[in-house]
Parts: C-alpha cells; structure tokens; sequence
C-alpha cells in the first residue's frame, strides 16, 4: 500500500469517537478490482453492480399492493408519486455510496462510532425490526408466487423460501460479482415480464404521461393522499441505505481523495440508473392496474392474489397472469437475497458482534419466517396480505431513524473533510427527510387511528 492510501485510511479514523477495528463484510470487502488504466466506460463496469443490488429493495412484493390499490382505485394519477418516491431515493442514497466510500464505514459502524451505546442499541433494534418487516414482505410474496404458478399451500410456499440462504452462501464463496449478476439477472426478468405486461393491457399513454405531472387532487382527496403515502413509505427502504453504505466498498479503489472521489462519481451514476430501473417497474404495476381494472370499472383491487386471477380475463389470455407470478417471484427472492445480506451488515455494524455466514442468515430467516408461518395457519391467504401491510408500516416507521444520521454524517465536515454535502445538497436532504417524517407519521396515525 503506498502512503497516500495508507494516510487516506488512517484520516477516515478522524471525527469519530473509536476507530474502525474492521471493514463491513470483511468476506467481501475490496474483493472486487478497478482497473487503473482503460476507458471511461471499462471503469464504470467495474464499479457498476451494488447500485441494482440496492434497487431491488424498490421494486419488492411490499410495493406490489400500494401500486395495484393506486392504480386500480385512481387510474395513472398517482405516477408522479412513484417519481418523486423514486427521485429522494436517488438523493438518499447517493450519500449513502458516500458515506461508506469516504469514511470506510458503513452507516450502522459509523452509528456505532458516533452515538452512545444506549443509542446505538435503540437504533439497532429499529432497524432489526425493520429488516424483519421487509424480509416478511418479501418471504409473503414469494410464498404467493408459488402458490399461484404452482398450486403450492402459503404454509409450504413460507418454508420453501428459507433455501434461499443456500443460493447466497454459494454465489457469495464464488465472488460478489456472481451474487450482483444473480441479481441484474432477476431484475431484467421482472422488467422482460411487466415490459410483456405494458403491451398486452395497451395503457392509455397520454395518461401515461399526464399522470406524471402531480395533482393537486393528490392533496385534497384523503384516500389518494393515504395511498400516495404508502407509496412513499413501501419505496424508501431504511435498510438499503445501510446495505448500500457497505457494498460500495467491495471495489478496490485508491483511498486516496482522488480514488474517492471517482468512486462516488460512478457509484452515484450506478446507483441512479439502477433505481430508473425500479422506477420504470413501479410505474409498471401501476400502470397495469389502471390500464386493467380501473378501466374496467374495478377501483377496489388490493390483493395479489385478486390481481392474479383478475388479469386473464380483463386481458383475454393466461400469459399476462403468468408473466404476473413470475415477476412476483423474482422480486421476492431477489428481496430476500439482499435482505439477508442488509441483516448481516447491521448486525456486525451496530454490535461489532461476529457470526458464521450461516448462522446469521438462518437467524433473519427464522424471524421472518416463524411469523409467516403462524398468521398463514391462522388466518388463511387474507391474514398473510394483512400482515404485508403490517410489515409496511413498520418499514415507515423506521426510515426516519436511518436518513436523519445519514444526512448528519455526510454534512460533518470532520468525518467527510473535503467531501460534506454543499450546502445546496444539505437543504434538499434536510428538505426530503422532513417531508418523508411528516408523511409517515401521518401514515402511522392514519394506520391506527384513521
């Protein structure tokens, strides 16, 4: 190591209340090489891969039910929140890139290193939480999946979905390259599918294109206002902000202020293509749902499994049904691929405490699945969609603990140095964190007392 990089490394220790006693995924960590001489575009393959891991957490089954219920019950009106939900992700989670790019830390060590440890623990219960709430929605929707292509009972579907850990360990002790290939791999298919989707409900593309323009009837009618909420809320996921902080640094490139700040400009690029992606597949559901059953007249469309078997005879042929339960699936398994990685970096980050691989994905597996498993015997297919709402609320509840310290980090000029937000880019953060507490605390209330 020369001794720039090595000045670099010992800097990133400065402003902080404990210096860094091990990187984020130590299995992983600057596994990948950069290289140091070629085009433009060879550097940014080489940095291109956790931008799409991150917007996975975008397109999960927890946004499936807010986008049909907007799009069934009020047409393409509610496109521009998809935009604008999609636009403070792009925002948030370019500083996450940053922070973990620049201080070496990723933002569950860089809470740990910064706050108390009463704190810490607070903030490392949240986000579990959270975590467990997201992987629920995702072990549901996959569950769902297979029940509809296949026939297979939820309960059984549930417990399927724990093999998953399987599939990660063995991409991961191949290379993180061929666990971020599995993932762009399941994204095109969830785009292929939806784009099939788009082309069998023919939608209406004036509407398209009017319905991204925000409305003032947004604000004014009460249920679209709760519904664009829960947009917001099942869009910006907490726990991507923290997984992202880590798999940025999974690239081997020079610590020195040159080396970070290529890699923040190619990490921000990849990042914001990426979630263009989740966009385009939100705006797909959406759309299908309103070019579907709102046309028709069903303005009621909820649940999945609703959803499902109402497609094949608004669009005249099974394959837009089918097409529907396969990209539930690889949203689902995707999700929980990138779940369960988020579930190790908080873990190890807010505790500085260490498992096996194994144990640590069998354990954010059980906690998802344990709950699954007793609501479907109980309560049948309608309690598991009871408890992916559940699990969305949760998920609000918790983004306000994870995007105030992100946006504190990365506006402190001794842990960022040269590298803190402007002040431009200071006031728009600060801006989105404020309207993203004030929707979701009134999404909580509207919850349970509304």
């Amino acid at each position: 190591m020369n001794k720039s990089n090595s000045a670099a490394i010992d800097n990133e220790d400065e402003g902080w209340r404990s210096p860094q006693k091990s990187p984020s995924l130590p299995e992983v960590f600057r596994s990948v090489r950069i290289p140091q001489k070629g085009s433009w575009l060879r550097k940014f393959i080489a940095f291109a891969g956790p931008g799409y891991m991150v917007a996975v957490g975008y397109m999960d089954p927890g946004n499936w039910a807010t986008d049909i219920a907007g799009g069934s019950a009020f047409g393409y009106t509610l496109l521009s929140v998809i935009l604008i939900s999609n636009l403070m992700a792009i925002l948030l989670q370019a500083l996450a890139g940053k922070l973990g790019i620049v201080t070496g830390r990723d933002l569950a060590q860089a809470c740990r290193d910064h706050f108390s440890k009463p704190v810490v623990f607070f903030l490392w219960v949240m986000c579990e939480l959270a975590i467990a709430a997201c992987d629920l929605a995702e072990v549901i929707g996959s569950a769902i999946a297979l029940q509809l292509l296949f026939g297979i009972p939820l309960v059984y579907g549930v417990m399927i979905t724990a093999l998953d850990v399987l599939v990660i360990l063995f991409l991961q002790n191949k290379g993180f390259r061929y666990i971020e290939s599995f993932v762009i791999v399941l994204i095109v298919t969830i785009g292929g599918c939806f784009a099939a989707e788009m082309f069998l409900s023919k939608p209406d593309m004036g509407g398209i294109m009017s319905g991204f323009v925000p409305q003032a009837s947004i604000l004014t009618n009460p249920l679209m206002l709760y519904i664009a909420i829960g947009i917001l809320g099942a869009t910006v996921m907490p726990h991507n902000l923290y997984l992202h902080s880590s798999i940025v640094q999974t690239r081997n490139f020079d610590r020195n202020s040159a080396g970070k700040r290529q890699a923040i400009h190619f990490a921000t690029w990849d990042s914001t293509i990426a979630l263009f992606f989740a966009l385009f597949i939100n705006a797909a559901i959406l759309i299908l749902s309103a070019a579907t059953f709102h046309t028709a007249g069903l303005t009621e469309v909820k649940d999945i499994g609703d959803a499902y078997h109402t497609l094949t005879p608004l669009l005249g042929t099974t394959l837009g049904s089918i097409l529907f339960a396969v990209a539930l699936l690889a949203s689902g398994q995707n999700s929980t691929l990138t779940g369960t990685l988020a579930g190790q970096i908080v873990m190890e980050g807010f505790l500085n405490l260490r498992l096996s691989p194994v144990l640590r994905r069998l354990i954010t597996r059980l906690i998802a699945i344990i709950p699954a498993v007793i609501v479907t015997i109980i309560a049948g297919e309608k309690g598991t969609m009871s408890l992916l709402i559940l699990s969305q609320v949760i998920l609000s509840l918790q983004l306000s603990f994870a995007v105030v310290p992100l946006i504190m980090f990365t506006s402190d000029k001794k842990k960022m140095g040269e590298f803190r937000n402007p002040m431009w880019l200071n006031i728009l953060a600060w801006f989105v964190a404020g309207v993203i507490i004030v929707l979701n605390a009134y999404l909580l209330f509207q919850t349970f007392f509304g």
